[in-house]
């Protein structure tokens, strides 16, 4: 081991060699059978999991508990689709009645219901509409593409089809998820390919460090597959891209990490097995530092009201357990066999003396010439950025992330999006989506005209089984009886002495005016006992939630990431430093984000949850670069003094950590390949404040403000008292000589 003679090293004990050779052995079959069970889990994650927005609202919100009572009024869970069918002039009797023979063979199609309602006019002549309801175990996706097709190939000339409503905007997002098992995944590792190529410079190192990085993934995968199958976890497509880049980019960056750290000790160690144990305890607390960093970040995460937020932290926490494991079992132990192999043809010597020498202050370098003039001129070179990330910051009072509509959540060309605007010509704009309104039967009425009184409500209805079509208009007079005169008015269906009531808006059901007459209609109808949910109220409890959790977590996190540095560092004034370095780039991301998004992609909004997520991305990942650069400038503070300290560790991390900046900035940037809104503002805001953090904050503003500060960094820690090593005028003087 490490202080013994070289030639114990060279020559052990048979025993410990074969141990020596069969331990590494063991982890690397352990992982290969891993990967092997979890690879093909890939194309299966639609088994277990659900992109439908009312199955991750917490229990408490007045959508969940209408969605809860629905079932019991009617025994359809269907989900409709609206089909539109328009033509620039009015349709003739032809056109209409070849429309109507292609709706009767609607429910012929596969995972069509059989309820499928008549052709629905319009007032003006021009559109006709249908509510083609879908089995809810069916695959919307493919029912939604045949249907469209279909119709598509037999509409009469002249007129456009295009299918909409909840079913169609599911359709649209499940399509826009379809490239998150191939295409993400292969744009993620191909820029990591490309990035370590021009770090290492190296054949096989890459290969080695993605080979660590897939693997992790592939078992993580495996772990959460099955404990979604139980029921422990709710995936959908948006948590399971974020933790194939999680994975991905901590696993290189925590790589990347120990790879340094071999290097360097391969040139101060003879044999792999001493450099591999000098490696590993020298990248172990960093590594358990950053990843219990995010972790906790994450776990924070539990706290939210929303269960794609809750359910993203432990899914996500799983990730990174795996990436950190493999960066310190399957990486050690294929580098300690290869040994300075893998870094072909730029292999590694055996140099101690020159390894000595290279880690001070005064050498060549980049690193170290920046080092030599924040030794010169540490005040203004920490101001500067300051002030700049500062002006960024102002800037993020204009991020809009007060919600968005559900037909902009896809990005580009979109059917049910184009189809919500022509039924918004035609009809009501809330047809099909209606809201749903659970009120106590003796207040039926009054509910009733309270809707109808209201500007954004275009008519009423109840549900009542005995009605042909389950529903049965209510107007100021009461429920009106559907059929020839003297027909008795339909009884609504009583659960529990309560009506289910619908209410059709007149505005889209996700645009603004919707969510407001939502708001004003459960404020009048309070006292009255109502409960409000559909697609409209769950849009809205999604985002009020969001809100909650948005200004709940994020000073937890804080908290949380406060502890965590201030026991990896044994201080309290250096973990401030770095928390608050951390958050002013957070907060110049979001700034330019909002520039971005508003001025130059021109996009509608954000989701509540965007900040958010953002935030615990950037610090609890972004904090790893400070940790990585404090744990070894404390290291070489211990010997040297703070201020040559702080120089030393910003030359010999500096490399390693601005190729892990990339890494995680390209990673993350991936997610733009998939047109999901939410996806493309989060590869951004965390893509750029990654790249923010590593070449500006970690490059100047930490090591130039911690050296200005001095030895008093450490307060209240014993290395107070150590000293600087030297005054800034003396570190000045001997980086000019």
């Amino acid at each position: 081991m490490i202080g013994r003679p070289l030639h114990s090293e060279a020559h052990p004990r048979d025993g410990r060699r074969w141990i020596r050779v069969l331990w590494p052995s063991f982890l690397i079959v352990i992982w290969v059978i891993g990967a092997a069970l979890g690879g093909p889990y890939f194309g299966r994650i639609d088994e277990v999991s659900s992109n439908e927005q009312a199955n991750y609202l917490p229990a408490s919100a007045e959508a969940t508990k209408v969605q809860q009572l629905r079932g019991e009024f009617s025994e359809s869970n269907a989900i409709p689709a609206i089909v539109v069918f328009t033509s620039e002039q009015v349709l003739s009797e032809a056109q209409l009645e070849e429309i109507a023979a292609q709706i009767t063979g609607l429910p012929a199609v596969a995972g069509v219901a059989e309820e499928v309602s008549p052709a629905i006019p319009s007032d003006d002549g021009r559109a006709v509409q249908v509510f083609v309801p879908i089995e809810p175990d069916a695959e919307i996706g493919n029912v939604v593409a045949e249907l469209s097709q279909g119709l598509q190939d037999r509409v009469p000339e002249g007129v456009q089809v295009h299918v909409t409503g909840p079913a169609g905007f599911t359709a649209d997002l499940l399509e826009a998820f379809t490239g998150i098992d191939g295409l993400l995944l292969g744009v993620a590792l191909g820029a990591v390919f490309l990035i370590l190529i021009a770090v290492y410079r190296s054949a096989l190192l890459p290969l080695v460090v993605l080979s660590t990085s897939l693997f992790a993934l592939c078992v993580a995968l495996l772990c959460v597959w099955w404990l979604a199958k139980a029921g422990v976890f709710l995936l959908s497509g948006q948590t399971q891209g974020i933790l194939f880049i999680l994975v991905i980019g901590a696993a290189t960056d925590y790589s990347l990490l120990y790879v340094s750290r071999f290097r360097e000790a391969l040139r101060s160690e003879l044999t792999n097995w001493a450099a591999t144990t000098r490696a590993v305890r020298g990248s172990l607390e960093p590594i358990l530092a950053s990843g219990g960093t995010v972790i906790a970040g994450l776990l924070c995460l539990l706290l939210s009201d929303l269960k794609s937020n809750s359910t993203l932290g432990p899914v996500a926490a799983v990730g990174i357990i795996f990436a950190m494991l493999s960066a310190l079992t399957l990486l050690p132990s294929l580098l300690l066999i290869l040994g300075r192999l893998a870094f072909w043809p730029r292999r590694p010597q055996y140099e101690p003396d020159v390894v000595a020498v290279e880690q001070g202050v005064h050498t060549t370098g980049f690193w170290a010439r920046l080092g030599r003039t924040i030794a010169n001129k540490s005040r203004p070179i920490w101001i500067a950025p300051t002030a700049l990330l500062a002006l960024g910051v102002f800037a993020a009072t204009g991020f809009n992330a007060t919600g968005v509509a559900q037909s902009d959540l896809v990005l580009g060309q979109s059917q049910s999006r184009d189809g919500q605007v022509l039924l918004g010509e035609h009809f009501p704009g809330g047809s099909g989506a209606p809201a749903l309104v659970v009120v106590p039967e003796e207040q039926l009425q009054m509910a009733t005209d309270v809707m109808l009184d209201h500007s954004g409500v275009s008519d009423v209805s109840i549900v009542a089984a005995d009605s042909p079509s389950g529903i049965a208009p209510v107007t100021a007079d009461g429920i009106q009886a559907l059929g020839p005169p003297g027909t008795p008015a339909p009884e609504p269906t009583v659960v529990d002495g309560a009506v289910l009531l619908q209410a059709t808006l007149a505005e889209a059901p996700d645009s603004a005016a919707a969510e407001q007459t939502v708001r004003e209609l459960r404020e009048a109808l309070a006292p009255a006992g109502a409960l409000i949910g559909g697609v409209t109220a769950t849009a809205i409890d999604t985002n009020d939630a969001s809100i909650r959790d948005r200004n709940l977590i994020i000073p937890l996190i804080l908290f949380v990431t406060l502890l965590i540095i201030a026991v990896l560092l044994r201080s309290l004034l250096a973990p401030l430093v770095l928390i608050a370095s951390t958050v002013l780039s957070f907060g110049t991301a979001l700034g330019v984000s909002a520039l971005v998004f508003n001025h130059i992609l021109g996009f509608p909004g954000a989701d509540p949850g965007v900040p958010l997520f953002g935030f615990v991305f950037l610090v609890a990942l972004g904090i790893d670069y400070n940790i990585f650069l404090m744990t070894r400038v404390r290291e070489e503070s211990l010997r040297h003094g703070t201020r040559p300290g702080i120089l030393r560790g910003l030359k010999i991390t500096g490399s390693v950590i601005t190729s892990a900046g990339l890494v995680l900035a390209a990673t993350f940037a991936a997610l733009a390949v998939i047109p999901i809104l939410f996806l493309a503002q989060l590869a951004f805001i965390v893509s750029f404040g990654v790249l923010l953090d590593t070449f500006i904050v970690r490059s100047l503003l930490v090591p130039a403000l911690c050296y200005d500060i001095g030895a008093a960094i450490w307060w209240p820690s014993k290395l107070v008292h150590k000293g600087d090593g030297s005054t800034p005028s003396e570190m000045g003087k001997d980086a000019l000589a």
